[in-house]
């Protein structure tokens, strides 16, 4: 059943009581629901009814979600002038009748989860249209007159067979979000930079492999997610965004991590993870203002003594490369919160470690580790110390020193003697079931 909302209420009606109270007393008047939600932040929602005959009523937002709608219902062309939102989520709707696209004062269209086909052109009739979900449909391509949605501020449409973008679509000076994940994007249109305005561009789980230089002019865009695509560089040009704070590049193809990435002053999150990287420029430490960096899964054989410029990071992902030894230039990271560097072929830890006092979580695992520095009992603010499946005989007693130690995971290690080392540490609490050493597995 529909859900109508009702912003502007006549004066008398001081509040749902008094609503209530009052249609109580018009039994003729059809009450179906009366639901109580933040969402949206609406205060009262009613299912829809003739309430209060002789008043004008005055609907703004129709919700039909979840109805098991084959069509968009005939009602809510009844509310064509003073519709602003309209919400057809999850249904099984295929085609949108050319009515409603008489809705001039529609400002919200959202039929995500359908089984729309296609969009047709009389959308351009849509002219103060600013957010559009149309995700998770069937449709292949936009109409190119979208362009007549000048007021278009957000387009979601992701999970649709969408192959290329008409170059109208280009045209919409006003947007700011654009969500094209899981599609069958090969290219964009050449001048796709006209859209000034875009601060979000997610573009996963496509099949780009460049894209145009035209990209350079999207100086206001913050954030863009180009991961699970076909890229073996990063792109052209990407590196004059000069707002980008974060940037998704993981799962594609890129060898190289390029000092031109140095050149994103204001990038704050970056995730490389899952490609086939073997080297890192040391210009990397131009990121100044990086706060997590993910390396998983690269093909890494050391890190550059610049990461240790980085001075703002803190979390730090490098594990499931091939690292044999970690710069002492790590010791620099000084607000380093989490750091992984499982499944490397690491022997030692730097004694430098030890300078990371923020540290709050360190997995070592699967590494060749036969001992810890002594400088890790310095790491007191660790909540979580990982060293599964190493080749450790000992600990040293300044673990005893990490006093906020609580989940201490040695299993598949060498008989670790020296039980003196956590006497002393009064939150440990998974010790005694992960401290069971079993025989090494067999590394190749």
């Amino acid at each position: 059943m529909a859900t109508l909302t009702r912003f502007k209420d006549p004066p008398q009606f001081q509040g749902i009581q008094e609503m209530l109270s009052l249609l109580k007393k018009r039994p003729e008047e059809e009450l179906q629901c009366l639901e109580m939600t933040t969402k949206r932040k609406i205060i009262g929602r009613l299912v829809p009814c003739r309430c209060f005959r002789g008043e004008e009523e005055i609907i703004s937002v129709l919700d039909y979600s979840h109805c098991s709608l084959q069509q968009v219902p005939k009602e809510v062309f009844n509310f064509e002038r003073t519709l602003e939102e309209l919400y057809l989520d999850a249904n099984q709707i295929e085609d949108l009748p050319k009515q409603l696209f008489s809705c001039q004062a529609l400002r919200k269209l959202s039929m995500p989860d359908n089984d729309l086909s296609s969009l047709p052109t009389t959308i351009a009739s849509l002219v103060n249209l600013k957010e559009l979900d149309i995700s998770k449909n069937g449709i292949q391509e936009f109409p190119e007159n979208i362009k007549c949605c000048k007021c278009l501020t957000i387009i979601e449409a992701s999970v649709n067979p969408i192959s290329k973008l008409p170059d109208g679509f280009t045209q919409l000076p006003n947007l700011n979000q654009l969500y094209l994940n899981d599609a069958f994007l090969e290219y964009l249109p050449a001048n796709f930079g006209r859209l000034s305005k875009l601060r979000i561009l997610e573009l996963r789980e496509n099949h780009l492999k460049t894209l145009p230089k035209s990209m350079s002019k999207l100086t206001q865009l913050e954030r863009l997610d180009l991961g699970n695509n076909e890229f073996t560089d990063l792109p052209e040009g990407l590196e004059q965004i000069q707002n980008l704070k974060e940037l998704w590049m993981d799962n594609n193809s890129l060898q190289v991590l390029p000092g031109s990435t140095g050149k994103l002053k204001q990038l704050i999150y970056l995730d490389m993870s899952k490609n086939r990287i073997e080297t890192i420029d040391m210009e990397i430490s131009g990121c100044e203002a990086i706060e997590d960096l993910l390396l998983s899964s690269n093909l890494l054989q050391h890190l550059p003594d610049s990461i240790g410029l980085l001075k703002k990071m803190t979390t730090l992902k490098v594990d499931d490369n091939q690292l044999i030894v970690l710069p002492n230039a790590i010791g620099n990271l000084s607000l380093l919160e989490e750091f992984d560097c499982s499944c490397n072929e690491l022997e030692t830890l730097p004694p430098t470690i030890g300078y990371l006092h923020n540290l709050r979580t360190l997995a070592v695992d699967e590494n060749f580790l036969t001992e810890l520095p002594r400088e890790i009992g310095n790491c007191r603010n660790v909540t979580v110390m990982s060293l599964r499946s190493n080749k450790l005989e000992f600990l040293p007693e300044e673990i005893g020193q990490m006093q906020k130690l609580r989940v201490l995971n040695l299993s598949d290690n060498r008989s670790v003697g020296s039980r003196r080392a956590w006497k002393n540490l009064p939150h440990l609490e998974r010790l005694p079931e992960v401290m069971k050493s079993r025989p090494m597995p067999r590394k190749t």
